[in-house]
């Protein structure tokens, strides 16, 4: 099937309640902009230079989500346009943001990433510093920042009863602190299990290969 076919299928899957995030990493200007055609609003990055790029490039009414690993160094690049960060793993980065957010006069809307895979590869703030950090008051320390819920990548695995049990660690965490802290995004599950994901609570899946065909490594 052709991109804009993928994009009708999955919103067609997709309840409405779930926002979908098209990952376009790697994949070039032409087939995000046959997504765009085919109604597609919103894609995911995990490199800045390259989501920036493409931004330049681009229709302006395209949300950019930044879903890969930040370094704190490259993130003033991306800081104008983007718009969430599913990656905010560590308080060094909440500060960069919120320092480099406060300089172009906007708040930035963030993902607070949990750790919940077992693999170490994975990214994430741990569970119990994730929960230490949402119960005290230590988002007041970040004015220009946004954390409007959470992101978490689970184990790579078949064993979807451990990748459902991964889900629901992160699920329980923001039942916990949804009201506490006013968060309406979770984001979790991607094109090999963003059914079980939305079964387990998720209001945001990050596809692509499901759209965009095998990712082109580089």
């Amino acid at each position: 099937m052709s991109i804009k076919e993928n994009i009708k299928q999955l919103q067609h899957n997709i309840p409405d309640t779930v926002t979908l995030v098209a990952v376009s990493k790697t994949k070039p200007i032409t087939a995000i902009q046959e997504a765009y055609d085919g109604g597609q609003r919103i894609f995911g990055e995990n490199k800045i230079q390259e989501m920036s790029e493409k931004w330049e490039q681009l229709p302006k009414d395209i949300q950019w989500h930044m879903i890969g690993h930040v370094q704190t160094n490259k993130v003033k690049f991306m800081i104008p346009y983007v718009s969430l960060i599913h990656s905010a793993d560590r308080l060094k980065l909440f500060k960069e943001i919120n320092k480099q957010a406060a300089l172009v006069d906007r708040t930035v809307d963030v993902l607070l990433q949990v750790k919940i895979a077992q693999e170490d590869t994975k990214y994430g703030m741990p569970t119990p510093e994730a929960i230490a950090f949402l119960e005290g008051n230590q988002l007041d320390n970040y004015p220009n920042v946004n954390v409007i819920g959470l992101m978490g990548m689970a184990s790579f695995t078949d064993d979807m009863t451990q990748v459902a049990a991964e889900f629901k660690v992160l699920e329980s965490l923001f039942v916990r602190f949804r009201e506490s802290k006013n968060l309406y995004t979770l984001s979790m599950g991607m094109s090999g299990d963003y059914q079980l994901a939305i079964e387990n609570g998720s209001t945001m899946v990050r596809v692509g290969s499901a759209i965009f065909g095998a990712r082109n490594y580089q």
